[in-house]
């Protein structure tokens, strides 16, 4: 392949991972205005993210199965040119419940999408360049959920909510076309394999119920609710009977034996958790600004989107150090620097200005430049060439997976840490204290008085309850890091695991 068709092909895979991963985050902001359009609910209209999340989360194990029967190219150009029909009947949806359809669907189809963009660049560049087709792809996949919600907030406010599906048409038109022409002499190897009907359902079912019942569990107030003990239920008995029938089907729908390489199974363990903790906190710190500091969406998303500023700049410089440092040395800088930063971030006040939250999640940016590549890449050192796409579909399905169990369990830790700490504000004011008499006495001045200066009050117990709220999730977030830091340890060396998997293999 020329150096032009490397740089074409690697751009329009890279733009395939960029629609995906934003779709994750693009509809967020705008459920109150699809909920509005489409006569329906707040709670309702966030099964538009709940579906989408649903259907990938089940075809995301089922790339490397698809991969053999039909080939690598044939199923990236399919998934991508179904993402973009999907997205265009999503924006045309004239009710609710076509376009829950139509997300589950274009979630479906989407599966495949970040797996093999990865794999297929792997492949197709050359030895001496992987390194930075795995920076390039991991900036990439990066920035799209930062950029998620400022774009979908743009699009949202100064046109209509239907253009956050709409843009990716042509986007998407321009990808299939580029890797289909470069690309279709490039198959891989096909296998006709016969298909695991049963491990299909078993694998459907069971991840459409975990799924749901962590975007749903918060909302439901977890297992208090009888539907929430019933999805768990539900999970734990078919994913066992997934494990379970798998081990022994003779054509798997999921390789479970790449569990057997264990970088693959600590790389996974370690990229899950870490991206659980980030993404809570990416998640958390735009819904306090907008919930108790007065921003709007796009101010929110503009303050933490400095993140991604410093990984784009540094993608060439870190596929350069993984040529010549140790990938373990780059991941513990990436924890250490994540554990610092958010040791950092507990310290917020309600008088924390635009540039200071700006600034912090600036030198975040620094731990995810050196974070998802070489993690990826010491984490796959052991897998066979041919045995890639099943790995990174079942790596990148744990991977984001995680992100959406961290989505709801920070929120609810944030939720319920908040609640403690506006009892104990509360239980401070009575009329005995004197910084409560001296409250009031500045309010009667005002001709604040009654009800008016006690909900006053509760408004700002409340915002200071939510700051310590959150102050104590990125205490959280800092420890999970540091005990991710001696993780690592636990991982072999590259070269180790590469040796280690050729004897496998003879």
């Amino acid at each position: 392949m020329s150096k032009l068709s490397l740089v074409v092909v690697s751009i329009a895979l890279a733009l395939c991972t960029f629609m995906q991963v934003l779709d994750y985050s693009i509809a967020n902001v705008s459920i109150p205005y699809i909920s509005g359009d489409l006569g329906v609910s707040d709670n309702d209209g966030t099964w538009v993210i709940t579906m989408f999340a649903v259907g990938n989360a089940i075809c995301l194990p089922l790339t490397g199965w698809l991969t053999r029967r039909f080939g690598s190219v044939r199923v990236m150009v399919v998934s991508a040119t179904l993402f973009t029909f999907f997205s265009w009947v999503c924006g045309a949806a004239w009710s609710f419940n076509m376009l829950i359809g139509a997300r589950f669907v274009q979630g479906f189809v989407a599966g495949p999408m970040i797996p093999l963009s990865q794999s297929l660049m792997l492949q197709t560049f050359p030895e001496n360049k992987k390194n930075l087709a795995l920076a390039v792809w991991s900036m990439v996949a990066v920035v799209g959920p930062i950029a998620g919600p400022i774009l979908g907030g743009w699009l949202t406010y100064d046109y209509v909510w239907r253009w956050i599906f709409y843009i990716n048409i042509p986007i998407g038109i321009i990808c299939v076309i580029f890797i289909w022409h470069i690309m279709k002499d490039h198959e891989s190897k096909i296998i006709k394999e016969k298909v695991d009907y049963m491990g299909l359902v078993f694998l459907a079912i069971g991840i459409s119920a975990l799924q749901v019942l962590l975007d749903k569990g918060e909302q439901y107030d977890w297992f208090r609710n009888p539907i929430i003990i019933t999805l768990a239920i539900v999970s734990v008995i078919f994913l066992t009977l997934l494990v379970v029938w798998e081990k022994n089907e003779p054509y798997p729908i999921m390789d479970l034996t790449l569990f057997r390489s264990r970088n693959f199974v600590i790389g996974t363990i370690l990229t899950s958790v870490s991206y659980m903790t980030l993404f809570g906190a990416i998640v958390t710190t735009p819904l306090w600004l907008q919930e108790y500091m007065g921003y709007t969406s796009l101010w929110a998303g503009l303050a933490v989107s400095t993140m991604g500023i410093i990984p784009v700049f540094l993608a060439v410089v870190v596929a350069k150090l993984m040529g010549v440092m140790r990938l373990k040395i780059l991941v513990m800088i990436c924890f250490a620097t994540y554990a610092a930063t958010f040791f950092y971030f507990s310290f917020f006040t309600t008088q924390v200005s635009f540039g200071y939250v700006a600034f912090s999640r600036l030198i975040l940016g620094l731990g995810l430049a050196c974070w998802i590549a070489p993690l990826m890449a010491i984490s796959l050192a052991g897998i066979p060439s041919q045995k890639l796409s099943s790995a990174t579909g079942i790596f990148h399905f744990f991977r984001i997976f995680a992100g959406g169990a961290g989505t709801s369990l920070f929120v609810t830790l944030w939720d319920r840490r908040s609640i403690h700490h506006h009892s104990n504000l509360a239980s401070k004011v009575t009329p005995f204290n004197e910084n409560t008499k001296s409250f009031f006495n500045q309010l009667d001045q005002l001709d604040i008085t009654g009800q008016s200066g006690v909900a006053m009050l509760n408004d700002i117990t409340d915002k200071q309850a939510a700051i310590l709220g959150l102050n104590d999730v990125f205490w959280f977030s800092a420890w999970l890091f540091v005990i991710l830091f001696f993780g690592i340890f636990l991982l072999k060396k590259r070269e180790h695991a590469q040796r280690d998997a050729a004897k496998r293999e003879s």
